[in-house]
């Protein structure tokens, strides 16, 4: 039996596109729109506040930034430090928290639980959970303010738009990519431009910074590269030990780095791998892990024949969340790249962003017992949760004791059918 449909937990009134998670507030920050067109459709950024109500996972709607004719199709985030990427742009925005210093049973003065009126900058109904389960969305007042810091154009093509940012581990430097195919670093937060070079021949999909200041660049050319500074210092291969499959015929997605359990100073790479061209019969996309440090491919396997569109690393190393273009979801166990949870078009359309809840202090509360949270969004507008439960594991001292009963009944059952044979 798989797992039920994940819950619901928010909607919002336009298209969702990116999504991050802080790790101290325990908020969700869903971004998306429907750009500049005049269709009615808002663009807008929505602080989520998840909190553990009655034993299940909530989102409370806390605050509605407006962010004018621009939807955000791309984001990191950085403390309390928003680099947002919008259009042919990068905005540096910074939000700040107001606790409220009374909260009168789950309800506000402004704001009711499910299917009440928030009292933000637009007023809306929230719908609450379409199914049953462990998720569900509630309306409060808004407790977030948000600044714009700065905007620093990203990308120069004709048909200009930024497709991935991504900022350091230690929040020095920022680097963004996009249509144009050149990658852009910055330092953070200052956004001063420290380096700029033509990286890809074709759109820029994905970026990882890694270690000693090495950029990994996923192009739409079927290329993926590890940069030091504009030096190219290798071009990932990971089909070099399956020569069935020809160069050309896959092209990167999306590359993250990510921690391993257990080991502190160890490092791993994970890219997607999806077919350039689709046929009757799809081939499969594959997910591949490589050594963090000398980048070479440990492990290759395949994920499933529906084209991915996004992945995620939990914050130990141990879970990977992808998202597909037909709105399934699956979750997988870095060390084997086995799949431990899949549900079929958990969405109606693209998934857009997924992002596993952090692992800090606030994110285990939130998770209680189970092992994985991960949030995903789509075009549908919606933000679903996805959790995987505990694994269920066999008392060692029970299974000792099992092979000592299995081998006394052994010698027993031996002695019986041949006597004198001890």
């Amino acid at each position: 039996m798989g797992p039920r449909r994940p819950a619901e937990l928010y909607r919002a009134p336009f298209p969702l596109y990116a999504l991050q998670i802080h790790p101290r507030h325990g908020l969700a920050l869903a971004a998306g729109g429907g750009g500049a067109a005049r269709t009615g459709v808002r663009n807008g950024l929505h602080f989520l506040q998840l909190e553990r109500i009655g034993g299940r996972l909530s989102a409370s709607l806390l605050h509605c930034h407006d962010t004018e004719t621009r939807a955000t199709m791309t984001m990191a985030l950085a403390g309390d430090l928003i680099a947002a990427g919008q259009d042919a742009s990068c905005h540096l925005l910074r939000f700040c928290l107001h606790r409220p210093e009374q909260r009168d049973g789950g309800t506000s003065d402004g704001g009711s639980k499910a299917g009440g009126v928030g009292k933000g900058p637009w007023k809306r109904k929230v719908s609450g959970p379409s199914e049953k389960g462990e998720g569900e969305t509630r309306s409060e007042t808004g407790e977030v303010t948000v600044e714009t810091l700065c905007s620093v154009q990203t990308d120069f093509s004709p048909d200009a738009l930024q497709k991935a940012v991504c900022v350091s581990a230690d929040n020095t430097l920022l680097a963004t990519g996009g249509a144009d195919g050149f990658l852009r670093v910055w330092e953070f937060p200052s956004m001063k431009k420290v380096l700029e070079f033509k990286a890809h021949d074709g759109e820029i999909e994905d970026i990882a910074l890694g270690p000693d200041n090495k950029v990994v660049t996923a192009g739409r050319d079927c290329q993926c590269c590890v940069w030091q500074r504009d030096q190219l210092v290798l071009e990932l291969r990971w089909n070099e030990n399956m020569p069935a499959v020809p160069d050309q015929t896959y092209r990167y997605q999306a590359c993250r780095f990510g921690t391993v359990p257990d080991q502190a100073e160890a490092l791993r790479l994970y890219t997607v791998q999806v077919p350039q061209k689709r046929g009757r019969r799809p081939p499969p996309c594959y997910l591949t892990k490589w050594d963090g440090k000398s980048f070479l491919p440990l492990l290759s396997q395949p994920c499933g024949n529906e084209v991915v569109s996004c992945l995620s690393v939990s914050d130990s190393g141990t879970f990977l969340g992808l998202g597909t273009v037909t709105g399934s979801i699956a979750i997988f166990v870095s060390f084997s790249l086995q799949r431990l949870y899949y549900v079929k078009e958990a969405h109606g359309i693209v998934v857009t962003d997924v992002a596993f809840l952090p692992e800090s202090q606030r994110g285990r509360e939130l998770l209680a017992t189970n092992e994985a949270a991960l949030l995903s969004v789509a075009v549908d507008s919606r933000c679903k949760l996805h959790l995987l439960p505990p694994r269920r594991s066999f008392p060692t001292g029970l299974l000792l004791l099992l092979c000592a009963a299995l081998i006394g009944a052994t010698i027993l059952l031996l002695q019986l059918a041949f006597p004198g044979f001890l």
